[in-house]
């Protein structure tokens, strides 16, 4: 398997738990709103970064190959969304900005530990 395959696949993976453990700590031992945060903010960002794999793999895979600008105002569609989303639940006090930062890192702590898994193995390789 590809390193890209790997990371991927890693990634996808991380994405769900450290959802799931972020939400079940912030559930336990914060606050309803810093939880609800937690629980928005990653399922925005988890969501966003699956929407945007599967663009991306039904755009670049032969014969269905799309333009740049199609991935492009897709990916836009999807980042206004978002940006609204956020809004409304901070405007409406739904959640804690806090909470709802901290759900939003859930795709970058995925990334890297991806990056970590995989750069630990490139040296355990060449030490070899």
């Amino acid at each position: 398997m590809s390193i890209q395959r790997r990371l991927l696949f890693i990634i996808t993976r991380a994405n769900w738990i450290f959802l799931v453990a972020a939400s079940l700590a912030g559930i336990l031992w914060t606050p309803a709103a810093f939880a609800k945060g937690i629980v928005f903010g990653g399922l925005i960002v988890t969501i966003n970064f699956h929407l945007l794999a599967r663009t991306l793999k039904k755009s670049l895979t032969p014969p269905h190959l799309a333009s740049h600008n199609v991935i492009l105002a897709k990916y836009y569609v999807r980042f206004i969304v978002s940006g609204v989303i956020i809004f409304f639940l901070i405007s409406k006090h739904v959640v804690d900005p806090r909470g709802l930062f901290i759900g939003l890192s859930v795709v970058v702590a995925s990334i890297m530990l991806a990056t970590v898994v995989e750069i630990t193995k490139l040296i355990f390789k060449e030490a070899v």
